[in-house]
C-alpha cells in the first residue's frame, strides 16, 4: 500500500544537509502536513554513541502523534535507518497515512542511503533496549547467500520501478493506491465461475504490503470445514462459494469473510490497521476486476465465529408470521 504523498523540497534540502553534516547531525524528524512529507527539526549529535543520542528523540515522541525519524546509526554506507513511529492512540487517518507513506519516504530520499526500515508503535522501541531487541530479532533470521541478496535487490528494484512485479495498483482515491497481485485477481475470477474454485483466500504481505493469494487451496464442502481452513493467527480475506439446499432448491451464493484474530505484538497492531483499509481495495477488485456478485459479507475476529447456522440465518432470514388485528369488544358485551 502506497499513498500519493511526496517529499517537499524543504525535506529534500534537509536530508542533503544531513548527509553532508557527517557526524554533526544525528537525526531528522519528519511529519506529514498538507499531503506532503516535511521536516520538523534536525537533532544534533551529542555523542559518538548511537545509544546515547537516542535520548534526544524523547521530547518529540508523543503518545498520540505519528512521526518518521531518519537516524544516523552506522559509520559505513548506508548510514541511515528509517523509523516509522505510529502509536496506538494516534488518530485512525494519521495511522493510515503514515503506514502507507513510509516506503515513499525511503524511496524519495534514496533507498541506497538506508540500511533498514523499522516500524514501531511504542516509545520503548525507540530506546537503547528497544533497538537491542530489534537487533536480536533480526539476527534470528538465517543470513542470505550472495545470490539471494542479489536476487532480493533485483526484486526490490523491480518493485520500485513498478514493472515486472505481477501486481496492479487499485486506486481508491487521489492519495491512496493498493497493490494487488495478479494471481490473486485471477483466483477471484475463478471462484466466480461455475465449476471453478470453491474458495479464494487472500492475505497482505507485511513486507511489501501487497495483497497476495494464500498458496493453500482448501476445498471445504461446508461452513464448518471453511472455518477450520481459515488461519486462526493471521487476518484473511476469504471468498467462498457456499453450495447448499434451501427449501428443496440447490443454491450456491458467493460469500465474503473478513477475519482478524486477536494476537499480541506490533505486527498484529499493524495488521489491524492495514486490513480494514485494504478490505475496500479487495472488494473493489472483486466487483470491478473479477466481476463477482457477493450475496453476503461477514466480519468476525476469530474464524471459529463463522458457523453454518449464523450464515444460514443471514442468507435466509425467517419471516415472522403476521397476526391479524382483533378489534376489541365493546364495553358491556
Amino acid at each position: 500500500m502506497q499513498s500519493g504523498i511526496s517529499a517537499s523540497q524543504e525535506l529534500q534540502a534537509q536530508f542533503n544537509s544531513l548527509q553532508e553534516s557527517t557526524n554533526n547531525t544525528f537525526a531528522l524528524v519528519v511529519a506529514i502536513e498538507r499531503e506532503s512529507l516535511v521536516p520538523v527539526t534536525a537533532l544534533p549529535s551529542s555523542s559518538s554513541s548511537f545509544s546515547e543520542n537516542l535520548a534526544s528523540l524523547k521530547p518529540h515522541i508523543k503518545p498520540n502523534v505519528a512521526l518518521y525519524f531518519i537516524l544516523r546509526r552506522y559509520d559505513s554506507a548506508p548510514p541511515f535507518v528509517a523509523v516509522t513511529y505510529v502509536p496506538d492512540s494516534a488518530p485512525v487517518r494519521q495511522k493510515m497515512l503514515f503506514a502507507s507513506t513510509r516506503l515513499t519516504l525511503v524511496r524519495e530520499m534514496g533507498t541506497e542511503h538506508f540500511r533498514e526500515t523499522i516500524f514501531v508503535t511504542t516509545p520503548e522501541e525507540l530506546s537503547d533496549s528497544g533497538f537491542k531487541k530489534h537487533d536480536a530479532h533480526a539476527k534470528m533470521h538465517a543470513p542470505l547467500t550472495e545470490e539471494e541478496q542479489t536476487l532480493g535487490e533485483v526484486r526490490r528494484a523491480e518493485r520500485e520501478a513498478g514493472s515486472g512485479t505481477g501486481t496492479r495498483e487499485i486506486h481508491l482515491s487521489k492519495s491512496l493506491a493498493m497493490p494487488v497481485a495478479e494471481d490473486a485477481i485471477a483466483a477471484m475470477k475463478e471462484v466466480g465461475q461455475d465449476g471453478g474454485r470453491v474458495v479464494t483466500m487472500l492475505k497482505i504481505n507485511p513486507e511489501t504490503e501487497v495483497v497476495e493469494l494464500v498458496p493453500e487451496s482448501p476445498t471445504p464442502s461446508s461452513i464448518s470445514e471453511l472455518s477450520k481452513a481459515i488461519s486462526a493467527t493471521e487476518p484473511r480475506f476469504t471468498f467462498y462459494r457456499f453450495t447448499h439446499t434451501h427449501d428443496g432448491a440447490a443454491q450456491s451464493p458467493l460469500l465474503f469473510f473478513y477475519t482478524c484474530p486477536v494476537t499480541a505484538g506490533s505486527k498484529s497492531i499493524k495488521s489491524r490497521m492495514l486490513y480494514p483499509l485494504m478490505k475496500r481495495a479487495v472488494l473493489n477488485v472483486a466487483d470491478k476486476e473479477a466481476g463477482l456478485t457477493l450475496a453476503k459479507r461477514f466480519e468476525v475476529e476469530e474464524p471459529s465465529g463463522i458457523t453454518e447456522q449464523s450464515v444460514l440465518d443471514d442468507l435466509h432470514p425467517k419471516v415472522a408470521a403476521r397476526q391479524g388485528f382483533s378489534r376489541p369488544k365493546r364495553p358491556g358485551r
